[in-house]
């Protein structure tokens, strides 16, 4: 990254909560806490996807990566917080600070490309169930994987270097507990109309042409459930994508509450920084709760392997 145009500073410095500075101490917990069971929960559902050969299928490959990138969210943001928090360490450098809104950004597309692929492998398995094991192979699961994460990382690239290039010399202090995209351009001394451009144009792709397709999927899942003959047969396909359906509902009700949240000018600083709290830090916990409450798989998964009399009874036969 470039900052030979900052003459006045190199880095910068997240201020993080501004008016809630004698709350520090119990943010730095509770945002710990968080971080724990973020990390551990995600952890737990790498761990059984890649152990129990019960959960070696299309669906549970894709949560897999699901947690790989809310993990990857998660470690993005939280510990430079707690660092900001402890009053450790405000100051990030220029290079660092455009590398984590990159990467969050680049991550929270991907996200959302997944979503939409998860929504396309319920579709096919309740709409064609007879062509599941043809369409959705462990070779399309692999491309559709690797189309994901290419689209999330490849799409910020440019905006994020032109940016980049930006002269920053109006003040050094983020006024939020990351380096946010809308933040940190704020920071320049020139018209950034075409750069605020540019990402609202890339923000309308990774959201709405994901949304649109999980909108078709569900759409021609509930007509294919509707003329299913029995309550039975319909209150089975509906089980089969009702953990997925909860992460949709969630990831779009937090992008929508963070962008209306964002257009709101009388909302305060501190109360934007949580309504982004919304899409950065609660999904990623509240994901795999989902996923592991709701699923009975993935508890006999977790009650063999997390057992550490049955671990210990295997070893012995």
């Amino acid at each position: 990254m470039n900052n030979s145009n900052a003459e006045s500073f190199t880095e910068f410095e997240i201020v993080g909560f501004l008016g809630l500075q004698e709350y520090k101490t119990p943010l730095f917990f509770g945002f710990l806490i968080l971080f724990l069971i973020t990390l551990t929960a995600n952890l737990l559902i790498l761990f059984l996807v890649a152990v129990d050969h019960r959960l070696h299928t299309p669906m549970y490959f894709f949560l897999w990566n699901l947690s790989l990138l809310d993990l990857l969210m998660t470690i993005a943001i939280i510990p430079k917080l707690l660092a900001v928090l402890l009053e450790i360490n405000k100051e990030i450098s220029f290079s660092g600070c455009f590398l984590q809104m990159y990467f969050i950004i680049a991550v929270g597309a991907s996200e959302l490309f997944l979503v939409a692929a998860m929504a396309y492998d319920r579709y096919v398995a309740i709409v064609k169930p007879l062509q599941y094991n043809v369409i959705i192979n462990i070779k399309a699961c692999f491309v559709i994987a690797a189309i994901v994460w290419l689209l999330g990382f490849l799409l910020p690239i440019v905006s994020i270097t032109l940016a980049s290039y930006l002269p920053f010399c109006a003040s050094n202090k983020i006024l939020h507990c990351f380096c946010d995209y809308p933040v940190v351009i704020a920071l320049t001394c020139t018209d950034v109309t075409l750069h605020a451009n540019l990402a609202l144009g890339l923000a309308m792709l990774v959201v709405f042409i994901p949304f649109l397709f999980v909108l078709w999927s569900y759409y021609r899942i509930v007509i294919s459930v509707v003329r299913l003959k029995t309550t039975a047969s319909r209150r089975k396909a509906f089980s089969m994508c009702s953990s997925h359906l909860l992460v949709v509902l969630l990831y779009y009700l937090s992008t929508a509450v963070l962008y209306i949240g964002l257009r709101i000018e009388s909302i305060s600083y501190d109360d934007r920084i949580f309504i982004g709290g919304l899409n950065y830090f609660l999904t990623p916990m509240v994901n795999p709760l989902i996923y592991t409450l709701r699923n009975e798989n993935m508890k006999e998964a977790a009650k063999k392997y997390l057992n550490v009399y049955t671990l210990f009874q295997q070893r012995l036969h």
